[in-house]
C-alpha cells in the first residue's frame, strides 16, 4: 500500500465558521460532524477536520492544487467575498496573483489566520 495523507486537523476558534469559509471559497462540501471534528473533503479523499479550540496560537499553511478552470472559479469567489489576497506567502504583493512554474497561484488567510494557497502547477513545474 502506498502512503497517502487521509486527513489533518485544523484548529479554529469556531469550526463551523472556518469550515464554511474554506468550503465556500474552494467550492467544496462540509461533511457530517464527527465528535469534535467538522470535515471538509477534497477531491483526492483528504479531509481537513476543523476542531474548535479556545485560541489558535500557531497558524498553519494549507496548499491546494487545482485546475485552471477551478482556479478561475476560486479566484472569483475570493474577490466576491472580498477576501484579501496576495501573490506571495508574506503578503508583500497584495491584490496580485503569481505565475510561478508557469501556472497561477494566490494566497489568502482564513478567519483564524491560517495561510491558504491555491496553485495550478506544483512547485518545480511537475504534474
Amino acid at each position: 500500500m502506498a502512503v497517502q495523507l487521509n486527513h489533518t486537523i485544523v484548529f479554529a476558534t469556531d469550526r463551523q465558521v472556518s469550515a464554511e469559509f474554506l468550503a465556500g471559497i474552494l467550492g467544496l462540501r462540509i461533511g457530517r460532524a464527527w465528535g469534535p471534528f467538522l470535515p471538509v473533503g477534497t477531491d483526492n479523499g483528504v479531509t481537513l477536520d476543523f476542531a474548535t479550540v479556545e485560541s489558535v496560537t500557531t497558524p498553519q499553511h494549507y496548499a491546494f492544487l487545482v485546475t485552471e478552470e477551478e482556479f478561475d472559479a476560486i479566484f472569483e469567489r475570493i474577490k466576491q467575498y472580498r477576501v484579501a489576497y496576495y501573490a506571495d506567502p508574506h503578503g508583500r504583493q497584495p491584490g496580485e496573483i503569481n505565475h510561478n512554474d508557469g501556472g497561477r497561484g494566490v494566497y489568502f488567510t482564513d478567519p483564524d489566520g491560517h495561510g491558504m494557497e491555491v496553485i495550478t502547477v506544483p512547485y518545480g513545474g511537475w504534474q
